[in-house]
């Protein structure tokens, strides 16, 4: 399949969910306020969030008002105009000139942290550049021989230290490491204990203090990794470590396997961090750039 198939085949969790109940509520229905009222607490339950199903209502009640939408097919079509546009301009993730690239990968444990890593050093490897991967999480054993063994498999190079060791000595290493051997983009594993724990956020905050220490202007992309299937719970999760260390980019994995791919419009709302790769499956390649009108035409197709 190629990447636009693979996407909508993605999002079919998504489109059953959301998609085709808003199309349910119009056929045959005019657009007044009991199909309107209906609209917003689909929107909603799909994790539109709140105050887009609020602002998409009101457009719709607006052009229908003004005779401009008349039947389902044209609400379908304002949805899509609509959508899209709250969404903007696609900010994918890329590496540039700064020599290494540093990328802190953050998120709880369970989201697919480690396998977004591993994904995104095949990719890069893909593109040409040469990849160190530091084993910051050293709170889990597993964790490091997990990013090991995506090290081995994407052909990229290797720092760690011992299970239980201080994350920020790995950290300092892995690009100090870097530096002396010309690498092209480092990405840093760090622990994912519960986002809600303060002793987690100090020492994010203070590998983020080392990496600045070993390379001025480290990291240079902050990315967040959540999953789509715990919908506003993600949310939450983007806040809280957007308010602790400064998210720069978000990488939302899972969206094949829910029905709440609607957290990406409530991302770019409530917190204006770009969505940069989205996950619609386990192989290699189903981590993919994230193109916002790509992603609407695939919900409505």
């Amino acid at each position: 399949m190629g990447f636009f198939d693979r996407l909508k085949e993605g999002l079919n969790k998504t489109k059953k969910g959301f998609i085709e109940k808003v199309e349910s509520i119009f056929v045959g229905r005019p657009v007044d306020t009991v199909t309107l009222e209906e609209l917003e607490e689909t929107l909603i339950l799909s994790d539109v969030g709140a105050q887009n199903a609020e602002e998409i209502v009101r457009h719709l009640k607006e052009k229908s008002d003004r005779g401009e939408i008349k039947e389902a097919g044209s609400v379908k079509e304002f949805l899509k105009k609509e959508m899209t546009s709250m969404l903007g301009s696609p900010h994918p993730l890329v590496a540039f000139d700064s020599k290494p690239f540093v990328i802190l990968a953050v998120g709880v444990n369970g989201v697919g942290k480690t396998t977004t890593i591993g994904k995104l050093a095949s990719r890069f490897k893909n593109q040409g550049l040469s990849v160190l991967l530091a084993a910051g999480d050293t709170f889990r054993a597993a964790a490091i021989e997990q990013l090991e063994i995506w090290a081995q498999r994407s052909d990229a190079q290797f720092v760690k230290h011992q299970s239980g060791s201080d994350p920020s000595a790995v950290v300092f290493d892995a690009v100090e490491a870097a530096k002396a051997r010309g690498v092209d983009v480092v990405i840093i594993d760090t622990a994912g204990r519960l986002h809600t724990k303060s002793s987690l956020m100090d020492e994010l905050k203070k590998v983020k203090r080392v990496c600045g220490k070993a390379m001025a202007g480290s990291p240079h992309e902050v990315l967040l990794v959540v999953d789509a299937t715990n919908g506003q719970n993600a949310l939450r999760q983007a806040q809280l470590f957007n308010e602790a260390i400064g998210v720069t980019g978000i990488a939302l994995t899972k969206l094949d396997g829910t029905a709440k791919g609607g957290i990406v419009f409530a991302i770019k709302k409530e917190l204006n961090i770009p969505v940069r790769l989205i996950g619609v499956g386990e192989g290699i390649d189903d981590l993919q750039d994230f193109v916002p009108a790509e992603f609407v035409r695939a919900l409505f197709e």
